[in-house]
């Protein structure tokens, strides 16, 4: 069954290769989505696809790349999309 997170990420993870972590590991889980900066430091991703490996996804974001530092991580669970290729693949924004 599909479904949507969407994370917004803080700590140290602008400048680190955060974004190209999130989307290795998304694309090899299949997740569809997007990650990107936001102004205030924070890392915004939206990522779709099956529960479990979205949930699978999560806890590697939650870790991040040696070199970043995730000090907070909100969650929150959405509707998958009904919009064909709204998300067709992940990409980074």
């Amino acid at each position: 069954m599909d479904t949507k997170a969407h994370i917004v990420v803080e700590g140290l993870v602008q400048g680190v290769g955060f974004r190209w972590f999130v989307a290795r590991r998304a694309e090899s889980l299949g997740l569809r989505g997007y990650v990107s900066n936001l102004y205030n430091g924070n890392v915004e991703i939206e990522a779709e696809g099956d529960r479990s490996l979205v949930e699978e996804f999560v806890k590697e974001v939650k870790v991040g790349p040696r070199s970043a530092r995730v000090t907070n991580l909100h969650l929150e669970w959405r509707e998958p999309s009904n919009t064909p290729n709204k998300h067709s693949h992940f990409e980074i924004r």
